[in-house]
């Protein structure tokens, strides 16, 4: 037994190495570098990031525009989600393949699908000018506005996936037992199945968030270098402005807000349950 455990250990090694010096000690250096200070260590790379209001704007844009998809994914996902669970067998199939179909699609790709959409002649325009709608073209592709949609497209698939899971354990008998009881669609909803599939919302809602919070192709092409997201700034503070300090500081934002919204959906999560 203690052999094999000595083996085990001598086949993981590699991998280990592998992970530890191209990925854990770089990400390492780069954090390391937003407490640097020219006395020392301290936290005056965060004051000064936060200090200048250009700074200020981006993270708020990012923390509201991750929420913003988040709850609207989660609105509209628990409704998909329950039209799969309830459709027939060959019916589920077809709907969850064609959920599944775009994340096997390049964001890349995606995105850029949005920007023929979106533009000044693309066809969300043409079809409200033809209308008589606008006399102008509207301008919708470099905006918040074409974030969030690019955003809610990369990532309702997340969200419905982990309610169709939850749904699927959900107990078949509980909600009719509710309606014999008198109790409406909406009191059925927030009363029964919200908290039996509290779980799936969990995972739903911090991949959805956290991939919002972190996405940067999307930003960077419907946002361009008017609309700045944390993601995109990130990368000007490296690419452009070469100034490893900021970057570590918002790597270090990026990573805490991942961590704190598990963090408070969990808790949410586990108060509800308390609370029944």
């Amino acid at each position: 037994m203690f052999q094999d455990r000595r083996l085990g250990l001598a086949l993981l090694a590699p991998a280990t190495l592998f992970i530890i010096l191209g990925f854990l000690l770089p990400v390492a250096i780069l954090l390391s570098g937003a407490f640097q200070t020219p006395t020392g260590w301290g936290i005056s790379s965060f004051t000064e990031f936060f200090a200048k209001p250009l700074h200020r704007e981006v993270f708020w844009r990012t923390f509201r525009l991750g929420l913003y998809v988040t709850a609207i994914s989660a609105v509209i996902g628990y409704a998909v989600a329950l039209s799969i669970v309830d459709a027939s067998d060959k019916g589920k199939g077809r709907l969850i393949a064609t959920l599944v179909l775009p994340l096997m699609i390049s964001p890349v790709a995606r995105t850029y699908a949005w920007v023929v959409i979106l533009g000044k002649t693309g066809i969300v325009n043409q079809f409200l000018t033809g209308a008589g709608i606008l006399d102008t073209p509207a301008r919708i592709l470099f905006s918040e506005t074409a974030i969030f949609i690019g955003l809610i497209q990369l990532f309702f698939p997340l969200m419905v996936l982990p309610l169709i899971s939850a749904l699927e354990n959900l107990p078949r008998d509980v909600v009719p037992a509710a309606r014999m009881l008198g109790a409406n669609w909406l009191q059925v909803f927030w009363k029964v199945i919200l908290p039996l599939t509290r779980e799936g919302l969990v995972v739903g809602g911090t991949l959805v968030f956290v991939g919002s919070l972190t996405a940067y192709v999307t930003p960077a092409i419907l946002g361009g270098s008017k609309v700045l997201m944390l993601e995109t700034l990130l990368y000007q503070r490296v690419s452009v402005a070469n100034d490893f300090a900021a970057a570590g500081v918002i790597a270090i934002i990026l990573i805490a807000m991942s961590i704190i919204t598990n963090f408070v959906l969990k808790r949410l999560a586990t108060a509800r349950k308390g609370g029944k």
